[in-house]
């Protein structure tokens, strides 16, 4: 089951608990933001049931609260930055904000980081830079989830892309994994109690697998995981397998930090991210491309639909339509994740009631 949770006080309530670690109001208000905003865009896996990661994380010293972004090498186009450990969502932010920084200099902003931790939503970065009227990818890798093609353990990430445009009326925004799923997915289907669709994943022994449970476990011990995009060979599998090598080459290669195979599914986890900026007036003028690619996308809005269907969405168009919505209407929340959330609360001396009070 779920209940509905209001955007504005479980805003107040993730900075509380931040803060009560020690972070300053500024970096709890920016780590919430990147938090709440998958659940404001409908992507359930990685909004608030997530906290309870991050609270395990920062209880373990795996995230370290007091870390610095320290930038080991630089040109004008690019960076390498050493997080030490710190809040993924910080670090990206602000790996994001260098690259374009130099994008606006240069015409291309190339930052890469290492040791850093799960940063959240990766579209959320290439908002950052659409919002800039520039072009963006961001990617990172994560602890081994992903089974090669005709492989059974882990050894890659979900290592998403995310790619972000301007365009009107409203923004190009690709988000996905490199993998069929993210494993939030998995993790929102074992709270809930719901069995994984075929092709999803494998359990410990290399065998497709429908417990959420079950392939949860083999992730943890490194023995199952989930498959690349695609499925299995046969559907293209090894497709996404190669988006996701490309991932660990832009994210842990360039960094010179973990490639996933060697993140542990532990604490620290000291994944690598990348951010490629560019301002598109490099190519052309900025506006005659902007509507190019405007008038592209619109085309494709306008074809014929399939039967049953009356629209066809542009990359970015439902999460923007379910941020405006669930802004005024608030967003669900899983059962077993509100009790997570006591618990951190009762833990963190936080009183939970005047925020849990507004279930409706």
């Amino acid at each position: 089951m779920a209940k509905i949770f209001d955007y504005p006080k479980t805003k107040e309530l993730c900075e509380k608990i931040f803060m009560s670690f020690g972070y300053e109001k500024p970096e709890a208000e920016q780590t919430t933001d990147i938090l709440l905003k998958s659940d404001l865009y409908g992507i359930e896996s990685h909004g608030l049931q997530r906290m309870i990661r991050y609270f395990n994380d920062l209880k373990a010293g795996g995230i370290d609260v007091h870390a610095k972004p320290e930038i080991l090498r630089e040109t004008p186009v690019s960076a390498t930055i050493d997080a030490h450990r710190m809040m993924g969502q910080l670090a990206g932010h602000y790996g994001m904000k260098l690259a374009i920084e130099k994008a606006k200099k240069s015409g291309i902003g190339f930052v890469t980081i290492k040791n850093s931790n799960h940063y959240g939503i990766a579209g959320y970065y290439a908002k950052m830079a659409i919002d800039e009227d520039l072009f963006a990818i961001s990617m990172t890798n994560s602890a081994k989830n992903m089974v090669p093609t005709y492989g059974k353990r882990p050894m890659l990430g979900t290592n998403p892309i995310a790619i972000g445009m301007p365009a009107d009326p409203t923004p190009f925004l690709f988000d996905a994994a490199t993998t069929v799923v993210a494993r939030g997915k998995i993790e929102v289907k074992d709270k809930k109690g719901l069995p994984l669709p075929h092709g999803w994943a494998v359990d410990g022994n290399g065998n497709e697998c429908t417990d959420p449970a079950v392939v949860l476990k083999a992730i943890l011990d490194g023995t199952g995981g989930i498959m690349p995009l695609g499925g299995t060979d046969e559907t293209s599998g090894y497709k996404g397998y190669g988006y996701g090598i490309l991932v660990e080459l832009f994210t842990g290669v360039f960094a010179g930090g973990n490639t996933s195979n060697l993140n542990r599914s532990g604490i620290p986890i000291e994944t690598s991210h990348a951010f490629l900026v560019v301002d598109y007036g490099i190519f052309d003028d900025k506006a005659a491309i902007r509507k190019r690619f405007s008038t592209f996308l619109q085309q494709l809005r306008d074809t014929p639909k399939a039967d049953g269907h009356d629209r066809i969405y542009i990359h970015g168009e439902k999460e923007f339509e379910s941020e405006d919505d669930k802004k005024k209407n608030g967003f669900p929340v899983q059962d077993r994740t509100i009790d997570e959330l006591i618990m951190i609360c009762n833990d963190r001396g936080i009183d939970y009631g005047p925020y849990f009070g507004y279930l409706l």
